[in-house]
């Protein structure tokens, strides 16, 4: 059927086909570990060219056209991958007591594993994390992540914090949800105001050399975060350091090792994480 079909149409049923396979193998790790939501993307895209190419009464441009349209989505959501694949899981527990809990949005097109190694370190000093598989890689499409937390009732407080992007979403659960008691931005800022939340320990922990959110961005959104909330710029770092996913284009050029900046990122989110227990426990005891 495909012989009988234009080269035009060929080339985009082709394409349809040859592109989403091979970003599926490209990306096999990440895209078989996260959100069901980009292996189905892939598919709709081989399934939905294919057809279009087949479908006589469309004209030649329009199929190439919408080749083109259903192509360059996937490519640019192919994700960066995890250095460290590690075991996957979403939920990670202190040993002990749970003090608090940190709901955890990953930065846009990120393999969740990359955040893996450094909320370990988070969880071991008695907080829970749940990392949240955002549907694409893109944490706008996660929704409210009320659910989640609900999930784990042992839990007496929780923040929520994420890397980049993911700190936009974990701003707007705080805004969604006034139970919420910490925000912890990671390269990050909110684009909603979230001055005026009473009861908010925020921090704001961003990177002195970041490419993509410059210190500069950082000071321009503090009117939209409490008064109090605590600026904490890790020397030397750039964005890729707040996960494990390599280099990442764009960004900026470190000067500290991503082993001493990471260090620091944990020190800060802990410190947060324990304020956050701790202010919910001087408002109990009252």
């Amino acid at each position: 059927m495909l012989n009988d079909l234009s080269w035009p149409r060929r080339l985009a049923a082709a394409a349809c086909v040859g592109v989403p396979l091979v970003l599926l193998v490209a990306g096999w790790g990440p895209l078989t570990a996260g959100h069901p939501a980009h292996l189905v993307l892939l598919g709709v895209a081989a399934v939905g060219g294919v057809a279009l190419a087949l479908w006589r009464r469309t004209p030649s441009w329009l199929v190439v056209a919408s080749a083109v349209v259903l192509l360059a989505p996937l490519l640019y959501l192919q994700p960066f991958r995890a250095t460290q694949d590690g075991d996957g899981a979403t939920v990670l527990r202190p040993d002990g007591p749970v003090r608090a809990g940190l709901v955890f949005h990953p930065g846009a097109r990120v393999d969740y594993r990359a955040y893996l190694p450094l909320l370990r370190r988070v969880a071991s000093q008695g907080f829970l994390v749940v990392v949240v598989k955002e549907p694409l890689n893109i944490a706008l499409l996660s929704g409210d992540t009320a659910a989640l937390r609900a999930e784990h009732p042992e839990v007496p407080v929780w923040a929520v914090g994420g890397h980049s992007l993911g700190g936009v979403a974990a701003a707007r659960d705080v805004l969604a949800d006034s139970s919420v008691r910490g925000l912890v931005l990671w390269a990050s800022y909110p684009v909603d105001d979230l001055s005026g939340r009473d009861g908010l320990d925020a921090w704001s922990i961003h990177g002195q050399q970041d490419g993509f959110t410059t210190p500069q961005d950082v000071a321009d959104s503090r009117n939209l975060l409490p008064a109090d909330t605590r600026f904490e710029q890790v020397f030397g770092a750039v964005h890729a350091f707040f996960g494990d996913y390599g280099d990442q284009p764009g960004d900026g050029v470190p000067t500290a090792s991503r082993a001493e900046a990471q260090d620091k990122i944990v020190a800060h989110t802990t410190a947060a994480l324990a304020e956050t227990g701790r202010s919910v426990s001087a408002i109990r005891n009252n």
